[in-house]
């Protein structure tokens, strides 16, 4: 069983209530928009990190992450892109990507909202955790919590961390 922290669009900004929720977890998910990579040296060092960059991401980003990442935890196929739409209206190519590298859950960020869905046209889960940023147009910042188990997610929970701008 690994325990997953997923993060997306902290835009150079994470605090330590962040950080006090990713210290229990085996890996760390960053969905895109960094913005400072300096606040990636905040992460629990002794965590597997995968981090994709998003749109507002520079080339300092891009030099060291990829934009889209495709893996497996425990028997379970994973997808991650920053800009990746929601069902049923994917962005561009994504619905083509999760059949071709045959995704179980797709993972994205850029919306700012909190959204979990099963696409039953894909049979998979869809996740975007929302942002945990200060910048954007969202009320509440957000991550998610779970755990994946010979191939199956369990125990998912929203984590809300308070208002933007606090």
């Amino acid at each position: 069983m690994k325990k997953i922290g997923l993060i997306s669009d902290s835009h150079g900004y994470i605090d330590a209530n962040v950080i006090g929720y990713l210290v229990d977890v085996d890996e760390i998910w960053h969905a895109g928009d960094i913005g400072d990579l300096s606040i990636l040296d905040q992460l629990p060092s002794d965590k597997v990190l995968r981090i994709i960059t998003g749109n507002i991401d520079g080339l300092d980003a891009r030099n060291f992450f990829p934009e889209e990442l495709w893996f497996e935890v425990e028997d379970l196929k994973v997808g991650m892109i920053h800009i990746g739409g929601k069902p049923p209206q994917y962005a561009k190519g994504v619905k083509n990507l999760i059949r071709q590298h045959g995704v179980r859950l797709f993972v994205c960020g850029h919306s700012h909202i909190c959204k979990v869905e099963f696409d039953k046209n894909l049979n998979c889960l869809y996740m975007n955790s929302g942002a945990i940023g200060q910048s954007g147009f969202h009320a509440i910042r957000t991550l998610l919590l779970f755990e994946i188990e010979s191939g199956k997610i369990q125990n998912l929970r929203v984590v809300e961390l308070g208002k933007r701008g606090r």
